[in-house]
């Protein structure tokens, strides 16, 4: 074994000394040292999302949201996955100290939901490498107070369609879905579409127009997202959206072909139930009752 070689005494104090020469040294040359800059990192407020702004489609079952979903999800700065139900995505605390943790924390069961909602669209916006995230679960139509709790400066379209056009829709997918059966559940729906119209700001879009002139609707949406408009969005059927899962979204036929289809020609007003009047004729589907009209006006 070779002799270890001996280390010269005061080594480390020469070092330092001659460093500290080297950092005179513009001094000595009359160079000023450059700024140091001290790097503070950004806070983020309790109450801030990952995702401050995303879009959700409130609209009824059976209004063509997964058309609107396909169109949207074309677009290169916008991801619009399958249908997300964060309404059934809940927390549940096992432990009573669990919540007490929880509570000396500043927090309660209904934020702790909010964050791992904004955490699930947080992912899937990072996957997709684009700006903006839409939602268009059809249970918004009536979960919509909670989004906004969760995201105050969140975006909403409205997407409206006939509502017998609804019912007669969720109809044909079973046979033991009668009238009486479809009215109630299309109100569910329809009413809370209409009662977040009231409430939040948003742009209006309806099935109809979107289909019988969807360039000009998609512009419109897009003028409102803030994105310039493409054409490759009326050719969704170049594009992968995802798996065709039951349940999950519209995968019927015409929503496979790749084209946009023409809707079922729109109801007659002899048609309508009395149940679906009012709200056919707030969305522009029915002119107002003249005797109606007339009972207000006295």
């Amino acid at each position: 074994m070779p002799p270890a070689i001996p280390r010269p005494r005061g080594l480390k104090r020469r070092i330092r000394k001659h460093v500290g020469r080297l950092r005179r040294l513009p001094h000595r040359l009359g160079v000023a040292d450059p700024p140091r800059r001290h790097h503070t990192p950004k806070r983020r407020s309790a109450e801030a999302r990952l995702v401050p702004s995303p879009v959700f489609v409130i609209s009824s079952i059976r209004s063509g949201s997964t058309l609107l979903r396909v169109l949207l999800n074309t677009h290169s700065k916008i991801v619009a996955p399958h249908e997300l139900h964060l309404h059934s995505i809940r927390l549940q605390f096992k432990k009573q100290y669990t919540e007490k943790a929880v509570d000396l924390l500043g927090l309660d069961k209904d934020e702790l939901e909010h964050l791992l909602w904004d955490r699930v669209l947080d992912r899937q916006l990072s996957l997709s490498g684009k700006e903006i995230i839409v939602d268009k679960t059809p249970e918004n139509a009536v979960f919509w107070p909670r989004l906004r709790r969760c995201w105050p400066e969140a975006r909403y379209i409205f997407l409206l369609r006939h509502p017998l056009s609804i019912a007669q829709s969720w109809m044909a997918g079973r046979d033991d879905r009668p009238l009486e059966k479809a009215i109630p559940h299309t109100l569910r729906y329809v009413e809370g579409v209409e009662a977040a119209r009231k409430e939040l700001p948003g742009l209006t879009v309806r099935y109809e127009d979107l289909t019988a002139d969807p360039e000009k609707v998609t512009r419109e949406i897009c003028d409102f997202l803030g994105v310039p408009w493409e054409r490759q969005m009326l050719d969704y059927g170049k594009v992968d959206h995802g798996p065709f899962k039951g349940g999950i979204g519209d995968w019927s036929k015409k929503i496979r072909s790749g084209t946009i289809q023409k809707p079922r020609p729109l109801p007659s007003p002899d048609e309508v139930p009395e149940e679906f009047r009012e709200i056919a004729t707030a969305w522009g589907y029915m002119d107002p009752d003249p005797a109606s009209e007339k009972v207000k006006a006295t």
